[in-house]
């Protein structure tokens, strides 16, 4: 049975979905968690370090929302301050030192937008990491695992390869913030989620991704075996890359021609 846009947006915003730290637990060995981007303090919301895939180091960086109230309070729901970004990027700049490539895992609503954030550079923070990461020498595989909200997911989201999860979104604003704006009534939020073309199934159409993952036996070993599996199968392939930047750069720029990127199932 087919499953509408706005309802997919539900199944991306269940709390009971694999976290990123799920998927740092289960996919990899070893993990070392980093902290602080050494100019302000520590973003709870982004979760970052080196670990283990298989016997290839790698750095690992996710977007944590938590499952219970208490740990989604203390993740800030996993909307990411400019401190977290500004985290991420400094994990993914030695990342590049070392030769590691960089796997990111995205679930966000968007970037917080409260005063503070704003204060300390929230947009600066992201076109910053837009700009790094579009030139970063090291693969760089990004997968959406829940919500992919605005800049606050694109952030994560120059890579040279973007998974989505079978039941993720990816938009440049919520339903219920384009129904606002649109009809001045959120209440519209399923007809702005029809529009947006938010699905995986969009996002692969318009070259946006290059695969949906399916969620058969979501959060259970045999899904997370079969997902390191294809990363470390990818990981491979980009590794033979000759001109990793170049060919990231013609990604960016095929997105939205049909066709325009090589489609994998």
């Amino acid at each position: 049975m087919s499953v509408g846009a706005y309802e997919r947006v539900k199944l991306a915003r269940d709390n009971g979905r694999p976290t990123g730290l799920d998927y740092i637990r289960n996919l990899f060995q070893g993990f070392l968690e980093f902290h602080g981007d050494r100019r302000y303090g520590d973003d709870p919301a982004i979760v970052g370090g080196v670990a283990r895939l298989g016997e290839t180091p790698v750095t690992v960086i996710a977007i944590e929302k938590g499952h219970t109230v208490k740990e989604r309070t203390s993740r800030n729901f996993g909307a990411p301050h400019p401190e977290g970004y500004r985290k991420a990027l400094r994990l993914m700049k030695q990342a590049e030192k070392f030769g590691r490539p960089v796997i990111c895992f995205i679930d966000t609503s968007g970037a917080y937008c409260g005063v503070g954030a704003e204060e300390r550079g929230q947009g600066q923070a992201i076109a910053e990491n837009l700009m790094e990461m579009s030139t970063l020498c090291v693969p760089i595989l990004s997968i959406l695992i829940g919500e992919g909200g605005s800049g606050g997911a694109l952030a994560l989201a120059v890579a040279d390869r973007v998974w989505m999860l079978q039941n993720a979104v990816y938009s440049v604003i919520s339903p219920e913030g384009c129904a606002s704006i649109l009809w001045k009534n959120a209440q519209k939020a399923g007809d702005a989620a029809a529009s947006l073309r938010l699905t995986a199934e969009d996002a692969k159409s318009l070259g946006v991704v290059e695969r949906i993952l399916s969620e058969k036996e979501l959060g259970k070993k045999e899904f997370y075996d079969r997902l390191r599996t294809l990363l470390a199968e990818e990981l491979g392939v980009l590794a033979k890359e000759p001109d990793l930047v170049g060919s990231r750069y013609e990604r960016f720029r095929k997105l939205g021609v049909p066709g325009g990127i090589k489609e994998q199932k």
